[in-house]
């Protein structure tokens, strides 16, 4: 018989053995680490001994856990994601643009100087991206110029689309094809796995494979051979009892079996198992399966009616390899997603994704001439370079853009600063929806119970992955305090956090500030002043440890930066210790020294979670609750049981009857 080998359908970013949740802040990390790591090595090479040696770093720091079972393997496959997309070289050092990442990440807050409007990091990401050519045997694509040219073509991608249609790109041919197929999907004239498997049997290997499988007996050996598997022919075995038992079922219908059918495709691994249940049957419960038997069958399923073994081995072929693909490409969707979300461009919600508003403009104007380098090896991927210096197609008359926008949207848009505040009026509004839609109060008061309980899955489930969760619970806060400010201010300036396109947090690496620093105007409640909201986690003795001075010290440097006796802070946390009560009680009369300046006392208010939850249930406002932290701070030092009365008085008076 004829060797057959596997070969790439589709492109994919990255590897799927490194994590991709919170991938930014493993990026970061992963680039600390070897930066670190080649420091100890002399002289470095990048080889088997190194590579152990680098995984055994990686776990002392924390970075990966458990025993590889081929240390070497898993060093290299944990940093490859950072050189396909040129922030490191094959020999694992940092590249120039690697280099300049961590150099901005390692700010306190990380700016927006570029015309896109995103944070200088993504900024970095989508230069990279747009250079960045995945090997896909031996046709070079780039998955983000192929992305947003099916974008402008087609106006929109569902999450199906992206996950079965997009990275079955890899040529001009195959592009054309795609964007054709998807149209046809849309009005229901295609299905996903006739389009999966047209790319697949175009390809010389799958053509010889069914050559084999049709001209031959169909043996274990034999379905083992055409089944090319990746990681060992014996993965395909079970294949093998699967053709025999369907086969049984539709062509000779005699030893049927439908139980047994059923539990063999249990036994398939991976995705793919589920397609095959779906294929064939109309359950998914064996007892219904053994009660019903042949009507637990899907009336149009594909093998029905074949009076042939050669029709019946055509289809089997087909859906034995289309599922495999399917379940290839359902693994890659969340890897692919996520390295493209890095540049900040594309809004991935509703099942839909779409580019942001200036990014579309923007490329809009060039991705005709765009597209034709699309499908050649990336050029200048380790140097840091200008947008306009990756390719002449990517030069610009913004005058263009800003003059397109502001006829297509009916807004006057003439200059950056323009752009600037109709892309911030933007992010405001679907900020807004995000909130009404995503963060009812029925919703919040469930996360801050999950908060109590670190139950984090639910979390991750509800927000985001993307975030750890300190920063998803900042985040959650400020949506609760812009809430309560009766949607007044600049929140997402106000809360120091990095948003994706979506407006969903992400973590970076580096440490912040204060994590919300709310900012009011006066009115007849309170006067001109800065709230700065600091929020943890920590509970009993570490939260002393962890949470006293840092408090402190913000309100501190604030207050005699500011120079305003007004400012104060609220510190938030899920359980209160009560020597941080006292400690924050007394800073009304400890002076704060920092550079021979002084302030004479702070006014620091610490709430629970509890608290808040009152809070959101009775709807209180910021210019009530002003009043009312104001009344009971200037109270006595000495009450006993102060914050106690405080909560129990200030709950009483809103409390809905």
């Amino acid at each position: 018989m004829k060797e057959l080998k596997y070969k790439s359908f589709c492109w994919v970013i990255g590897t799927t053995s490194f994590r991709t949740a919170k991938i930014n802040l493993k990026i970061e990390q992963q680039l600390r680490l070897l930066d670190e790591f080649y420091k100890t090595i002399k002289p470095w090479e990048w080889n088997n001994n190194i590579q152990e040696k680098y995984y055994d770093f990686m776990k002392n720091k924390k970075f990966v856990s458990g025993d590889a079972s081929r240390k070497d393997k898993d060093a290299r496959e944990k940093t490859s994601g950072l050189v396909d997309i040129g922030l490191i070289t094959e020999n694992r050092l940092l590249t120039e643009v690697g280099k300049k990442l961590l150099e901005i990440t390692d700010k306190v807050e990380i700016s927006k100087n570029n015309i896109f409007n995103i944070e200088d990091d993504s900024y970095i990401y989508l230069k990279q991206l747009l250079k960045t050519s995945i090997n896909v045997d031996n046709n070079f694509i780039k998955p983000y110029i192929v992305l947003v040219y099916c974008l402008e073509e087609l106006g929109y991608i569902t999450y199906d689309e992206f996950t079965y249609f997009i990275p079955l790109i890899t040529d001009k041919e195959s592009l054309n094809e795609i964007i054709e197929n998807i149209r046809r999907y849309r009005k229901n004239e295609l299905k996903k796995e006739d389009v999966i498997y047209q790319k697949l049997i175009s390809m010389a290997n799958y053509i010889d494979a069914k050559k084999e499988f049709l001209d031959n007996e169909v043996t274990e050996d034999l379905v083992c051979l055409i089944g090319m598997n990746r990681k060992s022919k014996t993965y395909d075995k079970i294949f093998f009892q699967l053709y025999k038992l369907l086969k049984a079922i539709f062509i000779n219908k005699n030893n049927q079996d439908y139980l047994k059918t059923f539990e063999i495709i249990n036994k398939i691994t991976g995705k793919s198992s589920i397609h095959w249940k779906k294929l064939v049957f109309n359950t998914n419960k064996k007892e219904s399966i053994k009660k019903n038997k042949e009507n637990s069958i899907i009336k149009n399923c594909p093998f029905y009616n074949y009076k042939n073994e050669k029709d019946f081995k055509e289809t089997f072929f087909k859906y034995f390899h289309t599922f495999k693909a399917m379940a290839t490409l359902e693994d890659y969707f969340d890897l692919n997603r996520r390295y493209l979300a890095l540049t900040e461009t594309f809004i991935f919600e509703d099942n839909i994704i779409k580019l942001d508003v200036f990014p579309k403009y923007y490329f809009k104007e060039i991705i005709s001439n765009l597209i034709d380098e699309a499908f050649v090896e990336a050029k200048n991927l380790k140097e840091n370079i200008e947008i306009d210096k990756i390719s002449d197609s990517l030069k610009v008359d913004l005058n263009r853009i800003y003059s397109n926008l502001s006829k297509d949207l009916n807004v006057k848009i003439n200059n950056p600063n323009e752009a600037s505040k109709y892309i911030q009026d933007e992010r405001y509004k679907r900020f807004n929806l995000l909130i009404k839609n995503k963060f009812t109060d029925e919703i919040l008061l469930k996360l801050l119970e999950y908060f109590e309980k670190r139950e984090d899955k639910e979390i991750e489930k509800l927000v985001t992955d993307e975030a750890t969760i300190p920063t998803i619970f900042e985040y959650i806060l400020g949506i609760i305090w812009y809430k309560v400010s009766e949607f007044k201010g600049d929140i997402l300036k106000y809360m120091k956090l990095s948003l994706e396109a979506n407006l969903l947090p992400k973590t970076h690496a580096s440490g912040g500030y204060a994590d919300i620093i709310y900012e009011y105007d006066e009115n007849k409640n309170y006067p001109k002043h800065s709230l700065l909201i600091e929020a943890t986690l920590s509970d009993g003795s570490n939260q002393r440890k962890m949470e006293m001075e840092p408090v402190s010290r913000h309100l501190g440097n604030y207050r005699i930066k500011s120079n305003n006796i007004y400012d104060y802070s609220l510190f938030i946390t899920t359980f209160l210790e009560q020597n941080i009560i006292t400690d924050f009680r007394y800073r009304k009369i400890m002076p704060y020294e920092k550079n021979d300046e002084r302030i004479e006392g702070m006014k620091i208010i610490p709430i629970d979670t509890n608290f808040l939850k009152e809070i959101i249930k009775n709807k209180v406002t910021y210019s009530q609750l002003y009043l009312d932290f104001e009344e009971h701070y200037q109270k006595e030092l000495g009450e006993r049981n102060w914050y106690k009365n405080m909560i129990e008085e200030i709950n009483k008076k809103y409390k809905k009857i």
